[in-house]
């Protein structure tokens, strides 16, 4: 998978014939975002333990969808759909469907990301996009939040601080640095902005998609901006996640608009 304009990767390209997520160029994160707590919540009076999926980190991550294979629905030269089933079973004990709308026009390229609960219990429901963007040493990121979560050793929110206590975004500065970045903004005004040295410019936005996930792993060449719809074990929270009625939808979309140069060519292309 690979999203790229001419001979420029805008999201990282994935590795031939990879079927690992973490090796993609975005995944979806379906039915929740980022973590669980040790897998355990309490939703409307009943306890659920769901299944430790990443090696050996304590916590639940990243829902279901993002390691489960999807089928197509729908192909064409500037659109796909994507779409999985899941029944009720210890990883997510409601079942739902899950839909990807990708489309490439002339701005760049929109996705659309949609969990129908198919149950005939409400079940807690969140959303989000988990996209790996390019970075060079001259990369600049900008964007606007009303705060930042810090986290524990564990990547579990403990408190809300300024939001420009891992650097200030809210004016383009180098996306570089030495330490790791794995926090939720809050009151994210819903664009970020992505300026690289050769020349490629991307504005992300995110709509119902109130918090922006902001992932930087030192030394490597990606970063991640994720929309999501909650916070990182949201479900454990006073304010929880969302309750999601049998039969109701849910959705989230993320647009990347490309701006590039005059030196590149100017279709973009999404495999």
């Amino acid at each position: 998978m690979w999203f790229a304009r001419g001979d420029a990767d805008l999201l990282r390209r994935a590795a031939p014939d990879t079927t690992a997520p973490l090796d993609l160029a975005s995944f979806p994160l379906v039915p929740y975002a980022n973590r669980i707590a040790h897998g355990r919540f309490r939703f409307e009076g009943v306890d659920y333990q769901v299944p430790l999926n990443f090696g050996d980190h304590p916590h639940s991550i990243h829902g279901v969808g993002w390691t489960t294979p999807w089928a197509i629905e729908a192909q064409a030269e500037d659109r796909l759909v994507l779409v999985h089933r899941h029944e009720a079973d210890d990883q997510w004990p409601w079942s739902y469907a899950a839909r990807q709308e990708a489309v490439l026009d002339e701005d760049g390229l929109r996705i659309t990301l949609t969990v129908h609960n198919l149950d005939a219990q409400a079940m807690p429901a969140g959303l989000g996009f988990h996209p790996y963007f390019v970075k060079d040493g001259a990369t600049r990121l900008g964007f606007g939040a009303e705060g930042l979560w810090l986290s524990t050793p564990d990547m579990l929110p403990e408190r809300e601080v300024e939001a420009d206590a891992l650097g200030d975004w809210s004016k383009p500065a180098s996306v570089d640095g030495d330490s790791l970045i794995d926090n939720a903004y809050v009151g994210w005004s819903g664009t970020a902005t992505i300026s690289r040295g050769d020349g490629v410019k991307l504005v992300l936005t995110g709509q119902d998609a109130p918090y922006l996930h902001f992932y930087r792993p030192p030394g490597e060449q990606f970063f991640c901006l994720e929309p999501v719809s909650h916070l990182p074990d949201a479900v454990n929270r006073p304010a929880g996640m969302e309750a999601l009625a049998p039969g109701a939808k849910r959705s989230l979309a993320m647009a990347i608009a490309v701006k590039v140069d005059e030196a590149l060519p100017n279709a973009a292309e999404i495999a």
